[in-house]
């Protein structure tokens, strides 16, 4: 078989209907691949050979039969552990569902395979997506493929590593305050967090619902379009899913975009910006200005609440949606427990770790009575302005590009005795979540020590086509490489 780990979707369906090989054995090279490294990589929290197979055997019989395979043909994916897959385990990396069987599907899982995916296996997370490095895992970290001694980024590091580790061209993640675009910059893969509501969240085990997103990896952006236009659309499952029309976003690709004014916010090259990912972003703006773009310096000023405003809100949220992992039902029950006051207690003790306990004592305590309006009410509001500070911005820009992260991917262990440093990767992801708009990570060339830099690509809400076009662009004139 040629080299696996270079495939995009057209490649595939294009090995799979010239017979060059089948999709049992590409799902089953995957698997393999995936379970050889997996000791060393960590991407993995568990792997789907019976559903691979099956779905694989269907793509093989349209094949044989001269009908069409779909979109997503015979191509595998992963699946981030925090989303359904039915009769296969979503542990949402953690010890209060190790043992959980998904009872359904999400509605983007049915979405990928209806559209000929082959799912090859679960990757591994932050617990509950609660991360900027994946070393929350309750199971073991995930090592960047880039430099396996550093991070991959988080929460979504194990789809990120699936797709720049080469296990499986695209993969599904989660975004919450950065949470696919930081990982994809850390790894070297273009990693989108879509509008919110574009995609659907049924079957997304939820973090803060309000800032949740469903959304792909992959290795070139005309995969990721391709991905999004499979997951996007309306679901009467999930009130928030705006049940607008979905472009053709792989049809309308252009790598014309001359004329495009793009956005530089000031706030995002200040202190604290690492003088390589700097230099990176610099040339990457310089290269969409080559391809006819217009760059103007914007100002975003409340960008600066931002980390206090997520993390208040965020934590609130995660404090009301992980009440229901008490031992009842479905999460571990503990087994010393002598009353239903032990087993609450000792259940969440035993099941959660350190960083989700520690957002849900944050959450529970910025809404109790006496501090819900000085913290959690307070924060809404500041959402409110940072939003605000979007909506104006693409009043005169029809993009907006940044920095991913202030630096790139650390070394493991690094950041975990300091959560608050380990909260401030996330200082140029969480706008964007704030305000509900779509943004992009691409790859953006490499520092000094060979560690991938992505720059991110934001635009207003539902304006994601214009985003995949800058990245589609910036692609073609090897921004990627640098």
């Amino acid at each position: 078989m040629e080299d696996y780990r270079r495939l995009t979707v057209d490649t595939v369906r294009r090995g799979l209907q010239e017979g060059r090989f089948s999709a049992r054995e590409l799902a089953a090279e995957a698997i393999r691949v995936g379970e050889a490294q997996n000791q060393a990589s960590g991407v993995f929290l568990s792997f789907t050979p019976e559903r691979a197979f099956r779905a694989a055997d269907r793509i093989d019989a349209k094949v044989a039969a001269g009908d069409e395979i779909g979109p997503l043909g015979g191509v595998p994916l992963a699946v981030k552990d925090v989303i359904m897959t039915a009769g296969e385990k979503t542990t949402c990396a953690s010890r209060a569902l190790a043992n959980f069987i998904a009872p359904y599907d999400a509605t983007a899982v049915e979405a990928v395979e209806r559209a000929g995916a082959v799912i090859v296996g679960k990757t591994n997370c932050d617990e509950f997506a609660m991360g900027s490095s994946n070393e929350n895992s309750a199971f073991y970290p995930v090592c960047n493929p880039a430099d396996p001694e550093r991070v991959p980024g988080g929460s979504s590091g194990g789809s990120a590593a699936a797709v720049a580790g080469g296990y499986t061209p695209i993969s599904l993640g989660s975004d919450t305050g950065g949470s696919i675009r930081q990982p994809a910059s850390f790894c070297g893969a273009v990693g989108i967090m879509p509008t919110y509501g574009r995609v659907s969240r049924y079957g997304l085990v939820a973090f803060a619902s309000s800032l949740d997103h469903i959304g792909p990896f992959s290795r070139t952006v005309k995969d990721a379009a391709t991905l999004l236009r499979t997951i996007a659309g309306g679901d009467p499952y999930d009130s928030t899913a705006a049940r607008i029309a979905v472009p053709d976003y792989p049809g309308d690709l252009s790598a014309n975009v001359a004329g495009l004014r793009i956005g530089i916010p000031k706030e995002y090259f200040a202190k604290g910006l690492d003088a390589a990912v700097g230099t990176r972003i610099q040339a990457g703006i310089h290269t969409l200005e080559a391809a006819g773009c217009r760059a103007v310096e914007i100002s975003l000023p409340h960008t600066k609440y931002a980390i206090a405003s997520y993390y208040l809100i965020c934590t609130a949220e995660a404090s009301s949606n992980l009440a229901r992992y008490d031992g009842v039902r479905y999460s571990r029950r503990s087994a010393s427990s002598g009353t239903m006051r032990d087993m609450y207690r000792n259940s969440r003790a035993e099941g959660f770790g350190p960083e989700v306990t520690r957002r849900i004592i944050l959450g529970t305590y910025v809404l109790s009575s006496g501090y819900y309006d000085a913290y959690y009410r307070k924060a809404q509001e500041v959402r409110s302005l940072i939003a605000r500070d979007f909506a104006e911005a693409f009043e005169t820009v029809d993009a907006i590009v940044t920095p991913v992260s202030p630096f790139p991917a650390f070394k493991l262990g690094e950041k975990t005795s300091d959560p608050l440093q380990m909260y401030l990767s996330d200082i140029y992801t969480i706008t964007g979540s704030l305000a509900g708009i779509a943004g992009m990570s691409v790859p953006c060339g490499k520092s000094p020590e060979g560690l991938p830099i992505g720059m991110q690509i934001l635009t207003n809400h539902f304006r994601e086509q214009t985003m995949l076009n800058l990245g589609h662009a910036f692609e073609k004139t090897g921004g990627f490489e640098g």
